[in-house]
């Protein structure tokens, strides 16, 4: 029997490595969620200097890779037993063995949720195609949520080979049909699009980022038009809680933008696992 048959055979097998490969990989994206936002800012520069007729700035190479990860504070690389996601965290106390500067909780919290999530998408989609592209999906909306966070950016990188994976995936009906799926990218971004120009109008203000766009229109691709709506109202609700709550405890001025992309990200998620009972229990009720 191989890997293969053995997974298909043992779901506590496959929710095991699924769990496990969440967590090794939500430690690389903590890397994409620091540095990716750095490069960007790199490149802009490197394409300002261009512009100007400068001459280009040599500078050390800088991405995903290099150089190796190592302590802001101190500079201490971090060793292979340093990075075991969450474990080290644990065992360093927080805190960088080199210097002792505090480490930021967000590293472990990101690893555990990306390994929790795998896991209970190996035990809801099971042994196959929609439980693989749904790690996918879950990876690069943790990446998206973070960086967004941080600096109010949805990168390109991300967004639109995610619009291109939905695509492909539903090719053959992975989570919709392909004509609903492109459907679902068409009236994600023009939805969105919509709603920024209207707010754009009627009070001189951008309401929201293009990237923003793009994102529901990945998700749209992903899971099909018929869920948008459901997207949209999940990510409105979490949105405006949350702003309230950050307003009324004094912790975010009135006038500092709140990015849309994190309740997009919860949005979209919760749609991915139960979107459709959802819709369905709804238009039930309605039917009633």
């Amino acid at each position: 029997m191989n890997i293969l048959d053995l997974l298909q055979t043992s779901p506590p097998l496959l929710i095991g490595i699924s769990t496990v490969l969440g967590l090794l990989v939500g430690s690389f994206l903590n890397v994409v969620i620091y540095r990716l936002p750095k490069m960007m800012e790199l490149g802009w520069q490197q394409q300002c200097s261009e512009l100007r007729g400068e001459e280009p700035v040599h500078s050390e190479p800088y991405n995903l890779v290099i150089p190796r990860s190592a302590c802001p504070h101190c500079h201490h690389a971090i060793s292979a037993w340093e990075n075991v996601p969450v474990i080290s965290y644990l065992l360093l106390r927080g805190k960088c063995h080199g210097c002792k500067a505090p480490i930021s909780p967000r590293y472990p919290v990101i690893e555990a949720i990306s390994g929790i999530l795998c896991g209970f998408a190996a035990w809801h989609f099971g042994f196959g195609l929609a439980a693989a592209g749904s790690m996918l999906l879950i990876w690069a909306l943790l990446a998206l949520m973070a960086i967004d966070f941080d600096t109010q950016l949805l990168p390109d990188d991300i967004v639109l080979p995610l619009v291109w994976a939905g695509l492909l995936l539903n090719m053959n009906g992975t989570y919709t049909t392909l004509h609903d799926s492109l459907l679902g990218a068409v009236f994600g971004y023009l939805s969105l699009w919509t709603v920024y120009w209207l707010f754009k109008l009627a009070t001189g203000k951008e309401g929201m980022g293009y990237g923003d766009f793009k994102l529901l229109a990945a998700l749209g691709a992903w899971l099909g038009w018929q869920l948008l709506p459901l997207i949209i109202i999940l990510s409105s609700l979490v949105g405006a809680v949350v702003g309230i709550v950050l307003i009324a405890a004094a912790k975010h001025g009135r006038d500092i933008p709140i990015p849309f992309g994190p309740y997009l990200v919860g949005g979209g998620l919760i749609a991915l696992f139960w979107g459709q009972t959802l819709t369905q229990n709804y238009l039930q009720l309605m039917a009633q």
